[in-house]
Protein backbone atom coordinates (compact mmCIF):
# COMPACT_ATOMS: atom_id res chain seq x y z
CA UNK A 1 0.00 0.00 0.00
CA UNK A 2 2.94 2.35 0.60
CA UNK A 3 4.35 1.57 -2.84
CA UNK A 4 0.93 1.97 -4.47
CA UNK A 5 0.10 5.19 -2.58
CA UNK A 6 -2.96 3.48 -1.12
CA UNK A 7 -2.01 3.84 2.55
CA UNK A 8 -4.12 6.93 3.29
CA UNK A 9 -1.19 8.45 5.22
CA UNK A 10 -1.10 12.26 4.77
CA UNK A 11 1.66 13.83 2.69
CA UNK A 12 4.11 15.68 4.94
CA UNK A 13 5.07 18.03 2.09
CA UNK A 14 1.48 19.31 2.04
CA UNK A 15 1.66 20.59 5.62
CA UNK A 16 1.64 24.38 6.12
CA UNK A 17 4.90 26.17 5.35
CA UNK A 18 6.86 22.98 4.56
CA UNK A 19 8.43 24.30 1.37
CA UNK A 20 9.48 27.53 3.10
CA UNK A 21 10.94 25.72 6.11
CA UNK A 22 11.74 22.09 5.19
CA UNK A 23 12.53 19.60 7.94
CA UNK A 24 16.09 18.37 8.46
CA UNK A 25 15.40 14.72 9.35
CA UNK A 26 13.01 11.88 8.57
CA UNK A 27 11.73 11.89 12.12
CA UNK A 28 10.96 15.62 11.98
CA UNK A 29 9.09 15.11 8.71
CA UNK A 30 6.97 12.35 10.24
CA UNK A 31 6.22 14.54 13.25
CA UNK A 32 4.42 16.94 10.89
CA UNK A 33 1.69 14.40 10.15
CA UNK A 34 1.86 12.13 13.22
CA UNK A 35 -1.38 13.35 14.81
CA UNK A 36 -3.31 13.94 11.57
CA UNK A 37 -6.17 11.61 10.65
CA UNK A 38 -5.76 9.32 7.66
CA UNK A 39 -7.04 10.78 4.40
CA UNK A 40 -8.89 7.51 3.75
CA UNK A 41 -8.96 3.96 5.04
CA UNK A 42 -6.00 1.83 3.92
CA UNK A 43 -6.37 0.38 0.41
CA UNK A 44 -9.71 2.10 -0.25
CA UNK A 45 -8.41 4.94 -2.44
CA UNK A 46 -5.31 6.40 -4.11
CA UNK A 47 -3.45 9.59 -3.26
CA UNK A 48 0.19 10.42 -3.95
CA UNK A 49 2.07 10.96 -0.69
CA UNK A 50 5.78 11.56 -0.17
CA UNK A 51 5.32 10.11 3.31
CA UNK A 52 4.92 6.68 1.71
CA UNK A 53 8.37 6.95 0.15
CA UNK A 54 9.84 8.29 3.38
CA UNK A 55 8.50 5.28 5.31
CA UNK A 56 9.77 2.89 2.63
CA UNK A 57 13.23 4.46 2.91
CA UNK A 58 13.19 4.01 6.68
CA UNK A 59 12.07 0.38 6.27
CA UNK A 60 14.93 -0.29 3.84
CA UNK A 61 17.40 1.07 6.38
CA UNK A 62 15.90 -1.01 9.18
CA UNK A 63 15.88 -4.24 7.15
CA UNK A 64 19.28 -3.89 5.45
CA UNK A 65 21.11 -2.18 8.30
CA UNK A 66 22.61 0.39 5.93
CA UNK A 67 21.72 3.90 4.74
CA UNK A 68 18.95 4.03 2.16
CA UNK A 69 21.14 5.68 -0.48
CA UNK A 70 23.87 3.08 -0.03
CA UNK A 71 21.30 0.39 -0.82
CA UNK A 72 20.17 2.34 -3.90
CA UNK A 73 23.79 2.62 -5.05
CA UNK A 74 24.37 -1.11 -4.72
CA UNK A 75 21.21 -2.30 -6.51
CA UNK A 76 20.65 0.48 -9.06
CA UNK A 77 23.34 3.11 -9.50
CA UNK A 78 26.49 0.98 -9.56
CA UNK A 79 25.12 -1.72 -11.91
CA UNK A 80 24.06 1.01 -14.37
CA UNK A 81 27.31 2.98 -14.00
CA UNK A 82 25.51 6.11 -12.78
CA UNK A 83 28.28 8.25 -11.31
CA UNK A 84 26.44 11.58 -11.29
CA UNK A 85 23.53 10.72 -9.01
CA UNK A 86 23.74 11.79 -5.38
CA UNK A 87 21.80 11.28 -2.18
CA UNK A 88 21.58 14.92 -1.15
CA UNK A 89 23.02 18.42 -1.45
CA UNK A 90 25.66 17.45 1.10
CA UNK A 91 27.27 15.07 -1.39
CA UNK A 92 27.87 17.48 -4.27
CA UNK A 93 29.92 20.52 -5.16
CA UNK A 94 27.23 23.19 -4.92
CA UNK A 95 28.94 25.16 -7.70
CA UNK A 96 28.11 22.32 -10.10
CA UNK A 97 24.37 22.52 -9.38
CA UNK A 98 22.28 24.67 -11.66
CA UNK A 99 20.50 27.58 -10.01
CA UNK A 100 16.85 27.28 -9.01
CA UNK A 101 14.26 30.06 -9.00
CA UNK A 102 10.71 30.49 -7.78
CA UNK A 103 8.57 33.27 -9.24
CA UNK A 104 8.39 36.12 -6.73
CA UNK A 105 11.57 35.12 -4.87
CA UNK A 106 14.63 37.12 -5.84
CA UNK A 107 17.43 34.89 -4.57
CA UNK A 108 18.75 31.63 -5.97
CA UNK A 109 17.24 28.86 -3.81
CA UNK A 110 19.50 26.01 -4.91
CA UNK A 111 21.07 25.68 -1.45
CA UNK A 112 17.71 24.85 0.18
CA UNK A 113 17.75 21.16 1.09
CA UNK A 114 14.40 19.43 0.52
CA UNK A 115 15.90 15.98 1.02
CA UNK A 116 15.83 15.22 -2.69
CA UNK A 117 18.25 13.08 -4.67
CA UNK A 118 20.20 14.93 -7.37
CA UNK A 119 21.15 13.58 -10.78
CA UNK A 120 22.42 14.73 -14.15
CA UNK A 121 20.11 14.57 -17.16
CA UNK A 122 22.35 11.88 -18.65
CA UNK A 123 22.02 9.65 -15.57
CA UNK A 124 18.24 10.08 -15.56
CA UNK A 125 18.17 9.08 -19.23
CA UNK A 126 20.30 5.97 -18.67
CA UNK A 127 18.12 4.96 -15.72
CA UNK A 128 14.88 5.45 -17.64
CA UNK A 129 16.08 3.44 -20.64
CA UNK A 130 17.21 0.59 -18.37
CA UNK A 131 13.85 0.69 -16.60
CA UNK A 132 12.03 0.34 -19.91
CA UNK A 133 14.23 -2.23 -21.69
CA UNK A 134 14.25 -4.69 -18.79
CA UNK A 135 17.97 -4.51 -18.05
CA UNK A 136 17.38 -3.08 -14.56
CA UNK A 137 14.56 -5.30 -13.26
CA UNK A 138 13.89 -9.01 -13.69
CA UNK A 139 10.59 -10.22 -15.19
CA UNK A 140 8.76 -10.51 -11.88
CA UNK A 141 9.95 -7.05 -10.82
CA UNK A 142 8.94 -5.62 -14.21
CA UNK A 143 5.45 -7.10 -13.83
CA UNK A 144 5.10 -5.60 -10.35
CA UNK A 145 6.35 -2.19 -11.48
CA UNK A 146 4.11 -2.16 -14.55
CA UNK A 147 1.08 -2.90 -12.38
CA UNK A 148 1.81 0.17 -10.25
CA UNK A 149 3.42 2.86 -12.39
CA UNK A 150 4.05 4.19 -15.85
CA UNK A 151 7.66 3.86 -16.97
CA UNK A 152 8.04 7.66 -17.15
CA UNK A 153 8.12 10.37 -14.54
CA UNK A 154 7.66 14.06 -13.95
CA UNK A 155 8.01 16.04 -10.75
CA UNK A 156 8.87 19.34 -9.14
CA UNK A 157 10.09 21.07 -6.03
CA UNK A 158 10.44 24.85 -5.57
CA UNK A 159 12.99 26.08 -8.13
CA UNK A 160 13.14 22.88 -10.17
CA UNK A 161 10.94 20.67 -12.28
CA UNK A 162 11.71 17.80 -14.59
CA UNK A 163 10.10 15.46 -17.08
CA UNK A 164 11.59 12.20 -18.31
CA UNK A 165 9.86 9.94 -20.81
CA UNK A 166 10.78 6.99 -23.02
CA UNK A 167 9.05 6.85 -26.40
CA UNK A 168 9.08 3.30 -27.67
CA UNK A 169 7.97 4.07 -31.22
CA UNK A 170 11.12 6.11 -31.87
CA UNK A 171 13.31 4.40 -29.24
CA UNK A 172 14.13 7.75 -27.67
CA UNK A 173 14.53 9.01 -24.11
CA UNK A 174 13.71 12.68 -23.61
CA UNK A 175 14.81 14.31 -20.35
CA UNK A 176 14.02 17.93 -19.55
CA UNK A 177 15.12 20.01 -16.58
CA UNK A 178 13.69 23.48 -15.90
CA UNK A 179 15.08 25.68 -13.14
CA UNK A 180 12.03 27.92 -12.60
CA UNK A 181 8.72 27.15 -10.90
CA UNK A 182 5.64 29.13 -9.96
CA UNK A 183 2.48 28.74 -7.90
CA UNK A 184 0.07 28.83 -10.82
CA UNK A 185 1.62 25.95 -12.78
CA UNK A 186 2.39 28.04 -15.90
CA UNK A 187 5.97 26.82 -16.10
CA UNK A 188 4.88 23.18 -15.70
CA UNK A 189 2.55 23.64 -18.66
CA UNK A 190 5.44 25.19 -20.59
CA UNK A 191 7.58 22.15 -19.78
CA UNK A 192 4.88 19.85 -21.17
CA UNK A 193 4.50 21.94 -24.33
CA UNK A 194 8.23 21.97 -25.08
CA UNK A 195 8.43 18.23 -24.40
CA UNK A 196 5.65 17.56 -26.90
CA UNK A 197 7.41 19.68 -29.52
CA UNK A 198 10.75 17.95 -28.99
CA UNK A 199 9.13 14.53 -29.38
CA UNK A 200 7.33 15.71 -32.52
CA UNK A 201 10.66 16.82 -34.03
CA UNK A 202 12.28 13.48 -33.14
CA UNK A 203 9.41 11.52 -34.68
CA UNK A 204 9.61 13.55 -37.86
CA UNK A 205 13.38 13.02 -38.08
CA UNK A 206 12.96 9.29 -37.40
CA UNK A 207 10.49 8.81 -40.26
CA UNK A 208 12.28 10.94 -42.87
Amino acid sequence: MLVQHRSGIPNFTNTPNFWNDPTESSEAALDLILDLPANFNPNEDYEYSNTNYLLLSMLIEKVTGQPNFQFIKEVILNPLGLKNTYGSLKNINIDDLMSGYYIGVEEDIKTTDYGSMIASAEDVGIFLRALNDGSLLNKNEMDIYASLYEFNHGGLIPGYQSMAEYHKDIDAVVVQFMNTTDFEGYHWNLLQITHTRVVKILRKAKHQ
